[in-house]
């Protein structure tokens, strides 16, 4: 998966908008929650919960994102993730920010 067809992606989802996050890309819903950030590139980092980051650690393309001594998300190394994980993975990120929002068009 290129950079690109990422960004697409996470801004197909309602209400999301990229925004500067340190001098970084990021990607936001709501007041400015953020869904993931871009700090390098072909990586995306998705903030998914920890339950969500630890089921899908070790997954090709996908490392525990530590803040400190706590995982606040995924590392997704996008040229080796599976695109249905990856998108289920923003989704997660975006239903997290988003309580009770339903994305393109309806439940899956």
């Amino acid at each position: 998966m290129l950079l690109d067809e990422a960004v697409t992606t996470v801004l197909a989802l309602p209400g999301t908008y990229e925004a500067d996050h340190h001098g970084r890309r990021s990607f936001r819903v709501g007041d400015g929650k953020v869904l993931a950030t871009v700090p390098d590139d072909g990586v995306l980092n998705v903030m998914v919960d920890d339950d969500l980051a630890r089921s899908t650690d070790g997954a090709p393309g996908v490392a525990l994102l530590w803040w400190g001594k706590r995982v606040s998300g995924v590392a997704v190394t996008l040229a080796d993730v599976d695109p249905s994980l990856f998108e289920a993975l923003v989704e997660a990120a975006w239903r997290r920010r988003v309580p009770g929002a339903q994305p393109r068009g309806g439940t899956r």
